[in-house]
Protein backbone atom coordinates (compact mmCIF):
# COMPACT_ATOMS: atom_id res chain seq x y z
CA UNK A 1 0.00 0.00 0.00
CA UNK A 2 2.86 1.99 0.48
CA UNK A 3 4.40 1.75 -2.48
CA UNK A 4 1.27 2.58 -4.13
CA UNK A 5 0.67 5.30 -1.95
CA UNK A 6 4.27 6.83 -2.97
CA UNK A 7 3.70 5.89 -6.80
CA UNK A 8 0.66 8.36 -6.56
CA UNK A 9 2.11 10.92 -5.12
CA UNK A 10 5.18 11.04 -7.64
CA UNK A 11 3.01 10.91 -10.18
CA UNK A 12 1.00 13.81 -8.97
CA UNK A 13 3.60 15.78 -8.30
CA UNK A 14 5.29 15.10 -11.89
CA UNK A 15 2.12 15.65 -13.46
CA UNK A 16 1.22 19.09 -11.88
CA UNK A 17 4.16 20.97 -11.18
CA UNK A 18 2.78 24.05 -9.43
CA UNK A 19 1.16 21.68 -6.52
CA UNK A 20 2.93 22.29 -3.21
CA UNK A 21 2.82 19.25 -0.46
CA UNK A 22 -0.67 20.49 0.99
CA UNK A 23 -2.11 20.52 -2.33
CA UNK A 24 -1.52 17.11 -2.50
CA UNK A 25 -2.20 16.24 1.13
CA UNK A 26 -5.56 17.53 0.21
CA UNK A 27 -6.51 16.09 -3.02
CA UNK A 28 -5.56 12.60 -1.33
CA UNK A 29 -7.65 13.06 1.43
CA UNK A 30 -10.53 13.90 -1.19
CA UNK A 31 -9.15 10.09 -2.42
CA UNK A 32 -10.22 8.70 0.96
CA UNK A 33 -5.93 8.62 1.50
CA UNK A 34 -4.50 10.18 4.63
CA UNK A 35 -1.28 11.06 4.73
CA UNK A 36 1.34 13.47 6.89
CA UNK A 37 2.82 16.13 4.86
CA UNK A 38 6.09 14.72 6.01
CA UNK A 39 4.83 11.56 3.45
CA UNK A 40 3.86 14.01 0.64
CA UNK A 41 7.83 15.78 1.27
CA UNK A 42 9.59 12.31 0.90
CA UNK A 43 8.16 11.09 -2.43
CA UNK A 44 7.24 13.50 -4.28
CA UNK A 45 8.95 15.11 -6.93
CA UNK A 46 9.55 18.84 -6.74
CA UNK A 47 10.62 20.94 -3.67
CA UNK A 48 7.70 22.37 -1.43
CA UNK A 49 7.62 26.11 -1.97
CA UNK A 50 7.41 28.88 0.93
CA UNK A 51 3.58 29.45 2.30
CA UNK A 52 2.04 31.80 1.87
CA UNK A 53 1.55 34.95 4.36
CA UNK A 54 -1.52 34.59 6.70
CA UNK A 55 -4.44 37.24 5.96
CA UNK A 56 -5.16 40.58 7.55
CA UNK A 57 -6.81 40.91 10.51
CA UNK A 58 -9.48 42.80 8.98
CA UNK A 59 -9.74 40.28 5.86
CA UNK A 60 -10.28 37.31 8.53
CA UNK A 61 -13.04 38.80 10.62
CA UNK A 62 -14.96 40.20 7.89
CA UNK A 63 -14.82 36.87 5.33
CA UNK A 64 -18.30 36.47 5.06
CA UNK A 65 -18.85 40.14 3.86
CA UNK A 66 -16.34 40.54 1.89
CA UNK A 67 -15.62 40.50 -1.82
CA UNK A 68 -13.07 41.96 -4.17
CA UNK A 69 -13.03 42.88 -7.57
CA UNK A 70 -9.40 43.55 -10.09
CA UNK A 71 -8.75 43.63 -13.81
CA UNK A 72 -5.70 42.03 -15.81
CA UNK A 73 -4.65 41.97 -18.81
CA UNK A 74 -3.92 39.35 -21.59
CA UNK A 75 -2.33 39.94 -24.68
CA UNK A 76 -3.33 38.21 -28.01
CA UNK A 77 -1.48 36.46 -30.82
CA UNK A 78 -2.44 39.34 -32.87
CA UNK A 79 -0.98 41.89 -30.17
CA UNK A 80 -4.58 42.97 -28.74
CA UNK A 81 -4.87 43.49 -25.37
CA UNK A 82 -8.04 42.00 -23.44
CA UNK A 83 -8.48 43.06 -20.50
CA UNK A 84 -10.77 40.59 -18.14
CA UNK A 85 -12.44 41.92 -14.81
CA UNK A 86 -12.83 39.24 -11.94
CA UNK A 87 -15.25 39.17 -9.18
CA UNK A 88 -14.62 36.93 -6.18
CA UNK A 89 -16.42 36.18 -2.55
CA UNK A 90 -13.92 35.49 -0.25
CA UNK A 91 -16.18 33.08 2.14
CA UNK A 92 -15.65 30.22 -0.75
CA UNK A 93 -13.53 32.07 -3.07
CA UNK A 94 -15.94 31.66 -5.29
CA UNK A 95 -14.94 33.69 -8.56
CA UNK A 96 -19.03 34.96 -9.19
CA UNK A 97 -18.54 36.82 -12.25
CA UNK A 98 -15.99 37.69 -15.48
CA UNK A 99 -16.01 39.24 -18.42
CA UNK A 100 -13.57 40.42 -20.69
CA UNK A 101 -13.26 43.27 -22.93
CA UNK A 102 -10.72 45.58 -24.95
CA UNK A 103 -11.98 49.16 -23.18
CA UNK A 104 -13.28 48.96 -19.72
CA UNK A 105 -15.21 52.10 -18.97
CA UNK A 106 -16.69 53.38 -15.28
CA UNK A 107 -20.41 51.90 -17.49
CA UNK A 108 -18.88 48.67 -18.16
CA UNK A 109 -17.19 47.94 -15.13
CA UNK A 110 -20.63 49.22 -13.08
CA UNK A 111 -22.97 46.97 -15.33
CA UNK A 112 -20.60 43.94 -13.93
CA UNK A 113 -21.75 44.58 -10.50
CA UNK A 114 -25.04 44.24 -11.04
CA UNK A 115 -24.68 41.11 -13.36
CA UNK A 116 -22.46 39.71 -10.22
CA UNK A 117 -24.95 40.11 -7.70
CA UNK A 118 -28.21 39.56 -9.95
CA UNK A 119 -28.70 36.46 -8.26
CA UNK A 120 -27.07 36.43 -4.78
CA UNK A 121 -26.95 39.15 -1.67
CA UNK A 122 -24.36 41.57 -2.29
CA UNK A 123 -21.16 41.81 0.15
CA UNK A 124 -21.04 44.38 2.74
CA UNK A 125 -17.31 45.54 1.43
CA UNK A 126 -15.83 45.40 -1.78
CA UNK A 127 -12.37 45.90 -2.02
CA UNK A 128 -10.24 47.24 -4.73
CA UNK A 129 -7.58 49.49 -5.67
CA UNK A 130 -7.86 53.00 -7.05
CA UNK A 131 -7.90 53.13 -10.87
CA UNK A 132 -9.69 55.51 -13.01
CA UNK A 133 -12.08 52.84 -14.44
CA UNK A 134 -13.66 52.84 -10.88
CA UNK A 135 -15.40 56.43 -12.34
CA UNK A 136 -18.62 57.85 -10.84
CA UNK A 137 -20.67 55.41 -12.48
CA UNK A 138 -19.24 52.44 -10.89
CA UNK A 139 -19.37 54.32 -7.18
CA UNK A 140 -22.91 55.26 -7.92
CA UNK A 141 -24.18 51.53 -8.70
CA UNK A 142 -22.13 50.13 -5.89
CA UNK A 143 -23.20 52.74 -3.63
CA UNK A 144 -26.49 51.98 -4.78
CA UNK A 145 -26.51 48.34 -3.83
CA UNK A 146 -25.51 48.90 -0.34
CA UNK A 147 -22.22 48.05 -0.26
CA UNK A 148 -19.05 49.94 1.35
CA UNK A 149 -16.28 50.01 -1.04
CA UNK A 150 -13.03 49.41 0.56
CA UNK A 151 -10.15 51.28 -1.15
CA UNK A 152 -6.63 49.50 -0.98
CA UNK A 153 -3.61 52.37 -0.45
CA UNK A 154 -1.71 53.50 -3.76
CA UNK A 155 0.78 50.33 -4.38
CA UNK A 156 -0.32 48.02 -2.11
CA UNK A 157 -1.93 45.64 -3.99
CA UNK A 158 -0.66 42.92 -1.08
CA UNK A 159 -3.94 44.83 0.61
CA UNK A 160 -6.07 43.02 -2.14
CA UNK A 161 -4.66 39.09 -1.68
CA UNK A 162 -7.32 36.76 -2.09
CA UNK A 163 -7.97 38.12 -5.21
CA UNK A 164 -4.70 38.71 -6.23
CA UNK A 165 -3.71 34.92 -5.68
CA UNK A 166 -6.65 33.93 -7.94
CA UNK A 167 -5.07 36.17 -10.63
CA UNK A 168 -1.92 34.13 -9.77
CA UNK A 169 -3.73 30.82 -10.22
CA UNK A 170 -4.85 31.87 -13.43
CA UNK A 171 -1.47 32.77 -14.80
CA UNK A 172 0.47 30.13 -13.62
CA UNK A 173 -2.20 27.35 -13.92
CA UNK A 174 -3.61 28.09 -17.48
CA UNK A 175 -2.90 31.43 -19.42
CA UNK A 176 1.12 30.75 -18.50
CA UNK A 177 0.70 27.50 -20.77
CA UNK A 178 -1.16 28.76 -23.85
CA UNK A 179 -1.80 31.26 -26.60
CA UNK A 180 -4.61 33.20 -26.42
CA UNK A 181 -6.18 33.80 -30.24
CA UNK A 182 -8.61 35.99 -29.80
CA UNK A 183 -11.43 37.36 -26.79
CA UNK A 184 -13.32 33.92 -27.36
CA UNK A 185 -10.89 31.66 -27.13
CA UNK A 186 -9.90 33.81 -23.34
CA UNK A 187 -13.82 33.43 -22.28
CA UNK A 188 -13.42 29.53 -22.94
CA UNK A 189 -9.97 29.24 -21.43
CA UNK A 190 -11.45 30.78 -18.48
CA UNK A 191 -15.00 29.24 -18.51
CA UNK A 192 -12.79 25.74 -18.13
CA UNK A 193 -10.64 26.91 -15.73
CA UNK A 194 -13.32 28.06 -13.19
CA UNK A 195 -15.12 24.79 -13.73
CA UNK A 196 -11.71 23.10 -12.47
CA UNK A 197 -11.09 25.79 -9.67
CA UNK A 198 -14.57 25.18 -8.51
CA UNK A 199 -15.04 21.66 -8.64
CA UNK A 200 -11.78 20.50 -8.44
CA UNK A 201 -9.03 22.53 -6.95
CA UNK A 202 -8.13 22.66 -3.35
CA UNK A 203 -7.29 25.66 -1.05
CA UNK A 204 -5.33 25.41 1.75
CA UNK A 205 -7.44 28.37 3.73
CA UNK A 206 -10.51 26.33 2.75
CA UNK A 207 -9.67 23.16 5.37
CA UNK A 208 -8.22 21.75 1.17
CA UNK A 209 -11.90 21.98 0.61
CA UNK A 210 -12.80 23.37 -2.79
CA UNK A 211 -14.98 26.28 -3.37
CA UNK A 212 -17.97 24.08 -4.38
CA UNK A 213 -17.60 21.54 -1.40
CA UNK A 214 -15.98 18.38 -2.41
CA UNK A 215 -17.15 14.89 -0.89
CA UNK A 216 -14.56 12.63 0.20
CA UNK A 217 -14.31 9.31 -1.75
CA UNK A 218 -13.16 6.26 0.14
CA UNK A 219 -10.93 3.56 -1.24
CA UNK A 220 -13.69 1.19 -1.76
CA UNK A 221 -15.65 3.54 -4.52
CA UNK A 222 -12.66 2.36 -6.62
CA UNK A 223 -9.58 3.22 -8.10
CA UNK A 224 -7.77 6.23 -8.06
CA UNK A 225 -7.71 7.99 -11.80
CA UNK A 226 -6.43 10.83 -13.84
CA UNK A 227 -8.54 12.98 -15.42
CA UNK A 228 -7.30 15.29 -17.70
CA UNK A 229 -9.32 18.87 -18.30
CA UNK A 230 -8.90 21.56 -21.23
CA UNK A 231 -7.10 18.90 -23.01
CA UNK A 232 -4.64 17.96 -20.40
CA UNK A 233 -3.82 21.58 -19.29
CA UNK A 234 -4.87 20.45 -16.00
CA UNK A 235 -5.92 17.53 -13.87
CA UNK A 236 -8.30 16.20 -11.18
CA UNK A 237 -7.93 12.37 -9.06
CA UNK A 238 -11.25 10.92 -8.03
CA UNK A 239 -11.98 7.33 -7.75
CA UNK A 240 -14.08 4.98 -10.15
CA UNK A 241 -15.12 1.92 -9.68
CA UNK A 242 -13.66 -0.74 -12.24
Amino acid sequence: MAKEVGGLIRKMSVANPTWGSPRIVGELAKLGILVAKATVEKYRVRPRKPPSPTWRAFLENQVKDLASVDFFVVPTVTFKVLFVFVVLTHFRRRVVHFNITEHPTAHWTAQQISEAFAWEVAPRFLIRDRDQVYGSAFKDRVEGMGIEEVLTAPRSPWQNPFIGRVIGSIRRECLDHVVVLNERHLRRLLDDYFEHYHRWRCHRSLGMDCPVPRATQQPELGKVVEVAEAGGLYRHYERRAA
